[in-house]
């Protein structure tokens, strides 16, 4: 058919045919009926044959995405509109949809819905008039979302670790900015331990490779994260630009470095991470101290030390010095309140004494009249006198002095010695008293 002209309106026969026969050539030839599908599809061809791919520039209107991933859209200008249709393929390549009344450019073929009759433009790309097309709305839509979230904010970013033990690494483990990493980690703390997760970069799905990686990193003993990827168009780092990925950095429990393109290349990854990094090298230099920055570090920690250990000894030697003195005081005092008891309780213990020696010395008195009163010798100082024998004996009836007995007198004052001299004589017994006058009478 592209050699020919395409004639809808022709006789059925051939043009030769009328010579041969010629009556039938008098009578009007039958006219060729068309059935609806053969007109579609002619016009259908005659369409996608005489218009090339071309681009469409006009306002969108009525976007919508079908569950079968096809998108089916309007672009309108002042006067006439025009029905586009993406398919699924192409479609899944849109980083956002339009917004409604957005001007934008479209690329495809013009073609036929043969089953509709309908007339429309089958798009395979789609750009808007702004720098950065639908990337751009796109990373600006996503943008103004977390930031009415707060994961922007960087108030909420957090320092990264002074001398960490490990580093955890999302990226390719193909790339050159793996390389780069390892060298300059390497070069500048060797002793660094490294855990890598391998991830797609780029490419339809990386997005969620990227933040199952870091996820998978938060999980381990790793003390930061780097996210990292060389430079690239913004179609080549728009893993990094996808909500997934800005979710999982923002949950990871250790701080995150993005170290994701070049300097002028800025990620949605770059904004919720804590510390951006302008290439994957930087990012390296961000999380390994270098040996110098160490020396200086342990330095100056060294100064520290030593002033925090001299401000310990003064504070701790002015606390000695004031507990010496408080314990001087307090055993001056103790000294004093025990020297205040001991001298009362030896007051007391005086006055008791005192007490206790003169009642004691009343008893002993007491007693000492009354063995006084029964003692021999008072009735010996009335002028009594008691006889001894020669063996001390007390004699005490008459039978006791035989004559010539020698025996002592005990008196008052002395001994006086005697002698029996005559045999002794009995005492009278003593008369009954008489009896009252009274009993007399009687």
């Amino acid at each position: 058919m592209s050699g020919s002209t395409l004639d809808l309106f022709g006789d059925a026969n051939p043009p030769g045919a009328a010579a041969d026969r010629s009556f039938e050539a008098r009578s009007p030839p039958a006219p060729r009926v068309w059935t609806v599908r053969q007109v579609n599809r002619a016009a259908r061809l005659l369409i996608e044959e005489s218009l090339p791919r071309l681009w469409v520039a006009g306002e969108v209107a009525n976007f919508r995405r079908q569950r079968s991933g096809h998108c089916y859209f309007t672009l309108r200008d002042r006067s006439a509109q025009l029905r586009c249709v993406m398919f699924r393929r192409e479609a899944a390549r849109l980083p956002a949809d339009p917004e409604e009344g957005m001007t934008l450019r479209v690329f495809g073929g013009l073609t036929l819905y043969e089953a509709r009759g309908v007339y429309q433009l089958v798009a395979s790309r789609m750009e808007t008039g702004s720098e950065g097309g639908m990337w751009k709305l796109a990373f600006d839509r996503l943008r103004r979302r977390l930031d009415a979230e707060g994961l922007t904010d960087p108030a909420r970013r957090r320092p990264l670790p002074a001398f960490p033990a490990t580093v955890g690494i999302a990226t390719s483990p193909t790339s050159a900015a793996l390389r780069d990493i390892v060298a300059v980690i390497a070069r500048r703390a060797p002793w660094l331990r490294l855990l890598v997760r391998g991830t797609r970069v780029q490419g339809r799905g990386a997005g969620e490779e990227i933040a199952a990686a870091v996820a998978a990193l938060a999980g381990t003993d790793a003390d930061v994260i780097v996210v990292a990827r060389g430079g690239g168009s913004i179609e080549d780092l728009w893993g990094f630009n996808e909500e997934a990925v800005a979710r999982a950095v923002a949950r990871s429990p250790v701080p995150v470095v993005s170290g994701v393109g070049h300097e002028t290349d800025v990620t949605i990854c770059d904004l919720v991470a804590d510390v951006r990094a302008a290439t994957p090298s930087a990012a390296a230099e961000a999380v390994a101290p270098g040996r110098e920055s160490v020396g200086k570090r342990l330095e100056g920690l060294g100064r520290r030390l030593g002033r925090g250990l001299a401000v310990q000894a003064r504070v701790r030697r002015w606390r000695l010095d004031r507990g010496g003195a408080m314990l001087f005081r307090g055993g001056r005092r103790g000294v004093g309140r025990c020297r205040a008891r001991l001298e009362a309780a030896r007051s007391r213990m005086t006055a008791e004494m005192g007490a206790r020696v003169r009642r004691e010395s009343g008893r002993l008195a007491g007693a000492a009249g009354a063995l006084e009163a029964l003692s021999p010798l008072s009735t010996l100082a009335r002028g009594y006198a008691v006889p001894l024998g020669s063996d001390g004996r007390l004699l005490r009836t008459v039978r006791g002095f035989p004559p010539g007995l020698d025996f002592r007198l005990r008196v008052a004052d002395g001994y006086v010695p005697a002698v029996v001299t005559g045999p002794p004589r009995r005492a009278p017994a003593p008369r009954e008293p008489e009896p009252a006058r009274e009993e007399r009478e009687e």
